[in-house]
């Protein structure tokens, strides 16, 4: 197994024993989702509660480990395999800061757990910049647009001019825990650049000459 499996699968393995260890210290429904205040506005059993992130990390690391094998581009991926790995890491360590800070939050301790969702999210989105600065043409990774799959050129000036955006969004979105509700703001400015880039291939195709 490659080493970076190794550590997704160690960091998956933790979150199950962080959720076994906790199991007996948690009551029947536990709080799992919180307004853009940080107030509870959701419970389920303690079960899901506790096991649903591990469930759904190893999905995740499953789907990642396909995506270099089924791609019918995948001796692009090879070429950025290094940021790719790195990324699978973050989001799965993304999955166990989120399992700590929901135990942490359901045993008593006081926070505004979506303020402190912020300075994750941030990592991320900056993560995600760097990986598209780097991607080359693939299926799954990047700004897929018709125009950037049909055009090389399209796709690496969509991409580098995505990732200094992202990475932008990333350092604007490590303020947010200063500010309650920030999150949803880090998410709108995601989704609205991910629309501008959409735009920007299509304008950036046109001036290659194909119509």
């Amino acid at each position: 197994m490659r080493k970076v499996n190794l550590v997704a699968v160690g960091i998956i393995f933790l979150t199950f024993v962080i959720g076994i260890y906790f199991y007996s210290q948690l009551p029947e429904m536990v709080a799992s989702h919180w307004d853009a205040q940080g107030k509870v506005n959701g419970y389920m059993s303690k079960f899901w509660g506790l096991f649903m992130v591990p469930l759904i990390s190893i999905v995740l690391f499953l789907f990642f480990i396909l995506i270099p094998r089924i791609d019918p581009l995948k001796k692009n991926i090879k070429k950025f395999r290094k940021h790719f790995d790195n990324f699978v890491l973050l989001i799965m360590g993304l999955m166990l800061y989120l399992q700590i800070i929901t135990i942490l939050w359901n045993i008593g301790f006081m926070f505004d757990i979506i303020r402190l969702m912020s300075p994750a999210l941030a990592v991320i989105f900056y993560y995600c910049g760097v990986l598209l600065e780097n991607s080359k043409r693939n299926w799954f990774i990047g700004i897929r647009t018709p125009w950037t799959m049909s055009s090389e050129k399209v796709w690496d000036k969509t991409n580098n001019l995505g990732g200094k955006v992202f990475k932008l969004v990333g350092i604007v979105s490590a303020f947010g825990i200063l500010f309650s509700g920030a999150i949803f703001l880090m998410l709108f400015l995601a989704i609205a650049v991910a629309a501008w880039l959409f735009v920007y291939s299509y304008l950036e195709f046109k001036k290659t000459g194909h119509h």
